[in-house]
């Protein structure tokens, strides 16, 4: 009986944002905003979208990674030169995960996160990006954020996060700094109205 009623209680945060309370001020999550990608009873897997790889440009990762040539970096298309990298989380971080909108599909590997998101995790989006022919919006993250089995649904019982319904706009915008604030936002909340519950029950 209890089982059962365990089993029904449990809630999936697919699709949603995460924001980090303050209380995560150290390490990969300090200030971040994490899209859940998927959640299941036996752990969950988001990407930090509010923090820019500063240091990695999209064409030269194409070039690395032997998709395009030198040359042909150059030549990128516009919706090419739109798609940033972000430092998806601490996990796996050589790995590349590509959040992009519904409007683009390679089947048996894209996924539908959300309405309008899905994720991509093979080359092929690289290539039809690097073609002129991949989704309208896109954002290539290097590793992802990672949870086993009731961690996460621990770390927001224990007040660490805030679980926010997601908005693609703001997984796309290129505004990295005010990601978090607007995503406090959106539930109503200031950082300075936060910071002050820090510590209350």
């Amino acid at each position: 009986m209890g089982r059962s009623a365990e089993k029904t209680s449990w809630q999936s945060y697919e699709g949603q944002f995460l924001i980090a309370m303050p209380s995560l001020r150290d390490g990969p999550f300090a200030r971040s905003v994490v899209y859940i990608c998927a959640h299941r009873e036996d752990g969950a897997m988001g990407i930090i979208i509010n923090q820019r790889a500063v240091d990695l440009d999209f064409s030269r990762l194409l070039v690395q990674l032997r998709i395009v040539g030198e040359a042909e970096a150059i030549r990128l298309p516009a919706s090419a030169g739109q798609v940033r990298v972000l430092r998806g989380g601490p996990v796996d971080t050589a790995r590349g995960f590509v959040l992009h909108s519904s409007d683009y599909r390679v089947a048996d590997s894209t996924v539908e996160v959300g309405g309008d998101v899905c994720l991509t995790a093979t080359l092929d989006i690289l290539k039809a990006i690097a073609q002129g022919a991949g989704p309208s919006r896109a954002v290539l993250a290097l590793g992802y954020a990672g949870w086993a089995s009731g961690q996460l649904e621990s770390e927001i019982l224990a007040n660490g996060w805030l679980v926010s319904p997601a908005d693609s706009r703001l997984i796309f915008d290129g505004d990295f700094d005010a990601k978090y604030d607007r995503a406090l936002a959106r539930l109503g909340v200031n950082v300075a109205g936060l910071s002050s519950e820090v510590g209350h029950a």
